[in-house]
């Protein structure tokens, strides 16, 4: 399916029911440029993320990724990059991630109920540290709540899977479930977008975004 059916498809979805499922894999987004659909952010300090659609060969769905280039080493720095056509409070995404290089870190995440660049959940993977962690970021200030020591291997392709219904969430690790937990730091909808940290050079493929929201027939936006 092109961008623009699949923008189209996910639209739809969110007018006519609670459920919408579609794999954003950025194969028909132009190369070199932010994808279609999605805005950038950053929350710290530092220079603004650099993400840019990249051709790959070990790409899950080729040919194309979204990666996050710029290296700023400047370890209080999240770049952002947020897709801006869904607005929803209970979600169940996952997203497909690898670690490429770094020397402050090699991270990776999904950002959901997301209010603006200080305000938002972040489920993250990092293969310096070799942990999984889930945290609320507010007002520009980042607190884990529950996080898991496991394996993550540079420069492979892992799996991210994050579920949150009101206040429960569940969390995945390359099909492994590592996390189950509460928090109500956020209660509203909000967007979803991907994440990294200081200088991560990260690359991103088959974004799947599903709205668990139970009132049907509203758009949010």
């Amino acid at each position: 399916m092109k961008y623009k059916g699949l923008l189209i498809a996910l639209l739809a979805g969110v007018a006519s029911g609670p459920t919408l499922g579609q794999t954003i894999n950025f194969d028909n987004d132009t190369e070199g440029k932010t994808p279609t659909g999605f805005l950038t952010a950053l929350t710290g300090k530092g220079k603004p993320g650099a993400w840019v659609v990249v051709k790959d060969t070990t790409a899950p769905s080729k040919p194309n990724v979204l990666a996050q280039t710029d290296m700023d080493r400047t370890d209080t720095r999240f770049p952002l990059c947020v897709f801006d056509s869904i607005n929803a409070e209970d979600v169940d995404i996952s997203v497909k991630f690898k670690p490429v290089k770094g020397s402050v870190d090699q991270a990776g995440g999904i950002v959901w109920r997301y209010k603006d660049k200080d305000n938002y959940y972040v489920l993250r993977a990092n293969a310096l540290e070799d942990n999984f962690n889930i945290y609320h970021t507010v007002n520009g200030k980042r607190r884990e709540f529950k996080g898991s020591k496991v394996k993550v291997t540079s420069n492979e392709w892992h799996t991210l899977h994050v579920r949150n219904v009101g206040s429960r969430f569940e969390a995945s690790f390359d099909g492994k479930k590592l996390i189950e937990t509460t928090d109500d730091t956020f209660t509203n909808a909000g967007k979803v977008g991907l994440w990294t940290k200081a200088d991560s050079y990260t690359l991103f493929d088959d974004l799947i975004i599903k709205s668990l929201d139970e009132k049907k027939g509203e758009d949010k936006r």
